[in-house]
């Protein structure tokens, strides 16, 4: 008896993987036939062939990967190369290993006679719903090739946004790191080498000073400790995101402070009128775009205010009503779209808004970072500054009681 990996493609569309024993290839080919499955691999599986898959090493295609592969797919399809070839020569040069698999499996889903759309549908970890969306009205509409066109505009705009934003921030992220280095440092080592000295002194410490060797002494007796409770901390912050009530809490905390209002809500906006405008450019209902956008708002607040938006336009409300009576976004938003559904170019007006809030959320995004960078520089000086002079002050006591014999 011999292993055999297997994959099939079941008479409902549903594809399923595993392993089987049989005598023979043959043998297993007709047992996996049974029931209508159609046999897209078959192969005997030795010990050192076997498909091992380490999904959490996996990245997922990033916004950029996406856009590339859309405007590579465009030219190819320019220049007259057939869809199926076009995937053959995509899947050998997409670096992202995901995207690449993804791609030549959804090759050999074409070949067995799905849609384009339906086979990517099979990946929704990899393509959107509102990419299987366009995909699928290019196919039946016959261009294709535009839809991929307005789907890579759309992720080179997110890749942007998203870059803009990483780049902002990774200055303050590195002065926090290096803050909580140094003090760890002075802590454990700087700390300690005057620890006896300062104790030998015989006069009665400042309170900052004790308070400083204290937490010396305890990052050194007890620093697995402190390491448990910060990995505690955020491992049960990020669980408790994932809950309702959590992602509730944090979407409210990021519209409502202050130093982070005014760039989620145009980042929100923008997210928004952008997906939106791709979706009705491409001929969806406008119910049908709502529905799709409301699942690619990253703030559950934002997510729920477009559900609402959906309930109210299909019982005959303006889209721009709601909005105005939901609160979240800013007038601009409702006033546009209120133009948009009076003049019956409501996917051009969107375009606009999403083009003038991209710019916002860049230069709300360095205005953020300009007020944080000043911030962390005072924190860093405090944190710092209050342990030098904890070590100073008895010192400088010490000097002074010499000079006054």
């Amino acid at each position: 008896m011999a292993n055999f990996s297997y994959e099939v493609l079941s008479s409902a569309g549903k594809r399923a993987k595993g392993s089987i024993t049989g005598d023979n290839r043959e043998a297993v080919m007709a047992e996996l036939k049974n029931g209508g499955n159609t046999v897209i691999r078959c192969e005997e599986a030795g010990t050192l062939e076997k498909d091992i898959h380490i999904g959490f090493l996996e990245k997922k295609p990033k916004p950029r990967d996406l856009a590339v592969f859309c405007r590579q797919f465009v030219s190819i399809i320019d220049a007259g190369v057939p869809v199926m070839t076009a995937f053959d020569m995509l899947g050998q040069q997409t670096e992202n290993k995901m995207l690449r698999d993804a791609i030549n499996d959804c090759k050999k889903t074409i070949e067995y006679g799905e849609t384009l759309a339906a086979a990517m549908g099979q990946h929704p970890d990899v393509f959107p719903r509102m990419f299987v969306t366009l995909v699928e009205a290019g196919e039946a509409s016959g261009s294709l090739d535009v839809s991929f066109s307005r789907m890579a505009e759309q992720f080179e705009k997110e890749a942007i946004l998203k870059a803009a934003i990483k780049k902002a921030s990774m200055y303050p992220t590195i002065i926090f790191f290096i803050a909580i280095a140094a003090v760890v440092l002075l802590l454990s080592f700087v700390v300690p080498t005057f620890e006896e000295m300062l104790t030998e002194l015989g006069s009665e410490l400042p309170g900052i000073t004790k308070f400083v060797i204290a937490a010396s002494n305890f990052i050194q007796g007890y620093w697995y400790i402190v390491l448990v409770i910060i990995i505690a901390v955020v491992m049960g912050i990020k669980a408790f995101k994932k809950t309702d009530p959590g992602e509730h809490f944090f979407g409210r905390l990021a519209i409502k402070f202050g130093p982070t209002s005014k760039l989620t809500v145009k980042n929100a906006s923008a997210q928004m009128a952008r997906t939106l405008a791709t979706l009705l450019g491409s001929g969806l209902s406008l119910m049908d775009a709502l529905q799709i956008t409301a699942g690619t708002m990253s703030n559950i607040w934002f997510r729920e205010e477009m559900d609402k938006a959906r309930d109210q336009v299909m019982v005959g409300a303006p889209l721009a009503k709601q909005f105005r009576e939901g609160g979240l976004f800013p007038p601009l938003v409702y006033q546009m779209i209120d133009i948009g559904e009076e003049t019956g170019d409501i996917d051009s007006m969107l375009n606009k808004l999403a083009e003038y809030y991209e710019d916002e959320v860049q230069e709300a995004t360095q205005q953020l970072m300009a007020l944080l960078e000043p911030l962390i520089i005072l924190f860093l000086a405090v944190i710092i500054g209050g342990i030098v002079l904890s070590v100073i002050m008895p010192m400088a006591s010490m000097y002074d009681g010499l000079n006054n014999l």
